[in-house]
């Protein structure tokens, strides 16, 4: 070879086109080219498999919509314009691409070539993954902001594993891939809305609206038309143009029945009705419209009891109870306490002018002693209380001893005992292992997570232990 065709620009030009092409189609898992006209000119040995085909003129000159289904190769070669990274869905495989237009000398696009990069995604799941949070997110957002009637909570809402929550949130998962009835039960503030808002935006019905009716708060002469609609004129001061019902309105999507176990007698036949016959007749009407609506329903009492006392019907019990979910109390939750109250405070923050917030591990300890009977609701009313009477970017046990209510529902720490009294065993361990945790607290300067190292026990088994015994962290943050 001349010397001087090393140093040629359009030598080392030519050469450079030529290896990039000779590496590509080494390095990737499949190369193919296509003509202006969009028939195919080559496919190497490597994609023959994946296409489906044996030989490689099975391919030669047919479509490449034919060759691959729904290909984008057509459109690069007819704009000229590259499409430098995708993801292609091949024989139920996915597949990273790029495609890239080819032109003759004087810069004319005459066809396409495609190259399969990787025929596996394990590399890119975590950019993949990220990626599909980002887009669900923009979803979610053009949801809220062009339907008043969209859920807002997902699942990433529902703060919790501890397996009460972990169990409804799995339950909640496997629901979500139906459209069948669900019945969430537990008692208030427990987040029942919120799972049932999680289960619409997870399921193929995200895109229409969600409806929510508390049947408690309906009065009986109105509950009928709430829910079914009326015709034009149906009585006297009705609305001349009718009126849709909660059903007409959520058709194709969910609708939330909160307190269903309030609903009167005359009603309930009327909405077993709708569940199986999956139709409504308005007020007033003497024609039927088929509806698809999924409901969950919840309640706070014991339905079962109301079926044995009579107010409830036993046929829609067992309609509603196709598949049950029970939502655990916040008590017996304490191992999530600290991530429920951080993602409180974020909400509460975003919704509020209140600048960044700590919350440290005595201000935990304080609200791991209360019972908190309305939950996770009360929850974050005092959490909001505290925000509001704090001169500081730190809660600490002090800010919530003064809002918490008092009374049996504060749990008291054990009394001291004279020493050398014989106690039962029991109670000698117990003591000894709260001595243990003031120990592991003093030595490391109330810091939770070195005090729970060095016992080695996680942070959150700590937390509920300082609950059990009903001990401060002091002023330290978290």
């Amino acid at each position: 070879m001349p010397a001087s065709s090393i140093s040629d620009p359009a030598y080392l030009r030519a050469r450079a086109m030529e290896t990039l092409f000779e590496r590509l189609e080494k390095l990737c898992e499949g190369a193919i080219a296509i003509d202006r006209g969009g028939r195919v000119v080559y496919v190497n040995e490597k994609y023959l498999t994946a296409l489906g085909l044996k030989q490689t003129h099975e391919a030669i000159g047919r479509p490449i919509e034919e060759v691959i289904p729904n290909s984008l190769m057509r459109k690069v070669a007819e704009t000229g314009e590259p499409i430098l990274l995708d993801i292609m869905e091949l024989g139920g495989e996915q597949l990273v691409v790029t495609r890239m237009p080819i032109e003759d000398e004087d810069g004319k696009v005459i066809g396409a070539i495609g190259f399969v990069l990787y025929d596996h995604l394990e590399s890119l799941k975590p950019l993949l993954a990220r990626v599909a949070q980002l887009e669900n997110d923009l979803r979610l957002a053009r949801r809220q902001l062009s339907n008043a009637r969209a859920a807002r909570f997902t699942f990433a809402d529902f703060v919790g594993t501890t397996p009460g929550i972990a169990q409804a949130k799995e339950l909640a998962s496997r629901a979500a891939r139906q459209s069948v009835t669900v019945l969430l039960t537990g008692e208030t503030g427990t987040g029942k809305e919120m799972l049932a808002q999680a289960i619409h935006n997870a399921s193929s019905r995200a895109e229409k609206p969600f409806v929510s009716v508390n049947v408690a708060a309906i009065p009986d002469t109105l509950i009928e038309s709430e829910f079914f609609g009326t015709a034009p004129g149906a009585y006297t001061g009705a609305d001349r143009r009718g009126r849709e019902g909660k059903f007409r309105i959520a058709d194709g999507g969910t609708l939330f029945l909160d307190e269903i176990g309030e609903m009167p007698l005359q009603l309930q036949a009327k909405l077993l009705r709708v569940l199986q016959e999956r139709e409504i007749e308005p007020l007033g009407s003497d024609k039927i419209s088929r509806v698809d609506v999924r409901v969950v329903a919840a309640t706070n009492v014991d339905l079962r009891k109301r079926v044995s006392e009579g107010t409830f019907r036993p046929d829609l019990y067992y309609r509603l109870n196709v598949l049950a979910i029970d939502l655990p109390p916040l008590r017996q939750c304490l191992d999530d306490l600290p991530d429920i109250c951080a993602r409180l405070l974020e909400d509460i923050g975003a919704s509020g002018d209140y600048a960044s917030t700590r919350i440290t591990p005595s201000a935990l300890a304080a609200l791991a002693r209360y019972d908190w009977p309305g939950n996770v609701r009360e929850l974050r009313n005092i959490l909001e209380r505290a925000l509001i009477l704090s001169d500081s970017g730190r809660l600490t046990g002090d800010d919530f001893v003064r809002i918490l209510p008092v009374g049996a529902e504060i749990r008291p720490a054990a009394p001291e005992r004279a020493a050398g009294t014989v106690v039962p065993y029991a109670e000698a361990e117990a003591e000894f292992e709260k001595h243990t945790l003031e120990q592991a607290l003093a030595a490391s300067n109330g810091q939770i997570t070195e005090a729970a190292r060095m016992l080695r026990i996680s942070r959150a088994t700590f937390y509920k232990k300082l609950a059990k015994f009903g001990l401060a962290a002091g002023s330290t943050s978290v």
